[in-house]
């Protein structure tokens, strides 16, 4: 059983994110000086499940690095909707969980007026994702529930559904 993998990472997470929320409620940074797209979802936290599913895949020093990305990024909600077992399953299963990080991650900075333009865009994963700007504003059928979080190398759109390619 790869539980006691899994747990001591979540609860580094959970310490790493009790460390850091003080930043978060301080409110973004108004110099040039911003955390990284990791850090920042981490100091939100309302991305627990994303940050451990990264950390799974291996991702975590690609989003730490230079950019710049888009992140259409699942809340812990979004993830809690999905069947029972699912994340753990995918936990478990490193080819599929990083071909649906990847699928909610576009190269480059793209803001919410770049995405209203937008019909579809490439992810990293190689395939394309809808958007549909006609009701709002939705990527693969997520509600895109906050827009244009920015950190220091990209952009964080909040989503309300976990993207499956």
């Amino acid at each position: 059983m790869n539980r006691p993998v899994v747990r001591p990472a979540l609860i580094a997470l959970v310490a790493l994110a009790a460390l850091v929320a003080p930043l978060a409620l301080a409110g973004p940074a108004k110099s040039g000086a911003k955390m990284d797209i990791v850090d920042t979802a981490v100091a939100a936290g309302d991305f627990k499940t994303l940050v451990t599913a990264l950390q799974a895949a291996g991702l975590i020093d690609t989003l730490k690095g230079e950019g710049p990305f888009t992140v259409f990024a699942p809340t812990d909600e979004a993830f809690a909707r999905l069947p029972p077992g699912t994340v753990e399953g995918l936990l478990k299963n490193k080819a599929k969980l990083t071909e649906i990080l990847t699928f909610h991650v576009v190269a480059g900075k793209v803001t919410a007026s770049d995405v209203m333009k937008l019909s579809s865009a490439k992810t990293v994963s190689g395939k394309t994702v809808s958007i549909d700007t006609s009701d709002g504003v939705r990527v693969g059928g997520a509600r895109v529930v906050k827009a244009d979080i920015a950190a220091s190398n990209g952009v964080i759109h909040v989503i309300d559904t976990v993207l499956i390619p």
